[in-house]
């Protein structure tokens, strides 16, 4: 994949100008022709887009003033496209879109209400275990650790994950979402994760696999959600 060369004009780029898609890996810019897809979608994708454009319609019986005043919180908030230094944020429509996701995704899809963007605790997401459930499940267990925060109760653990053979990379658009099965409990205690007909997501997992993470939290009363965190780690079924 080509990699983007700053000049005097530009000295970075995101996002899509006509067929070009300029993205980021870790910290370096690359750009990729935009693919020829007649693909229509997966019942998940359809599911995810008609959410999206309920979400949309919501925004629009919004008052104007109530706009403004998701414009107000939004400043705060961090965007989650380069750049990262604090100079962009997003719009209130991208908050209140956001939020109504987050509830969405917890299985409370409603109107949010305004509310002040808060920093999150920082989170440490640590594998644990894994277990069968029956004949085709998953459960896993992970150590999430919120140091220094004052109410764990109030969030969420999202994990978006990728199983391959051994020693291999990441590969996006393979990654699946899985919500925790309960809110944090404490600063320092259990999340666990259900995983149904695993096999069938990611037919190469055998005995022994390469797990991808991908983690963020979701505050279950403002239904807002922060920027992920990634770990990887070798999977031991037996």
């Amino acid at each position: 994949m080509p990699r983007y060369e700053p000049n005097s004009r530009f000295s970075d780029c995101w996002s899509s100008v006509g067929d070009t898609t300029f993205f980021h890996i870790d910290g370096v810019c690359y750009w990729k022709k935009k693919p020829v897809c007649e693909f229509a979608g997966t019942p998940g994708q359809m599911e995810q887009l008609e959410l999206h454009r309920r979400a949309l319609a919501a925004w629009k019986t919004l008052d104007h003033d109530v706009q403004l005043q998701w414009n107000t919180y939004a400043v705060a908030a961090p965007s989650h496209k380069p750049p990262f230094d604090g100079s962009t944020h997003i719009t209130g429509h991208n908050l209140f879109v956001s939020a109504y996701h987050g509830f969405a995704q917890l299985g409370d899809e409603h109107v949010p209400e305004a509310a002040p963007w808060e920093e999150f605790p920082l989170l440490h997401l640590k594998f644990s275990s894994a277990v069968a459930v029956g004949d085709s499940d998953l459960q896993m267990t992970f150590r999430a650790s919120l140091p220094e925060c004052s109410d764990p109760t109030r969030y969420r653990v999202v994990a978006k994950l990728l199983m391959t053979e051994p020693g291999h990379t990441r590969t996006g658009g393979f990654y699946r979402t899985f919500l925790a099965l309960s809110n944090c409990i404490s600063a320092d205690a259990e999340v666990r994760f259900l995983i149904p007909d695993f096999r069938n997501l990611w037919p190469v997992v055998g005995p022994s696999c390469q797990v991808h993470c991908r983690y963020l939290l979701i505050d279950t009363q403002t239904g807002y959600r922060n920027i992920f965190r990634k770990t990887s780690f070798l999977m031991n079924l037996g």
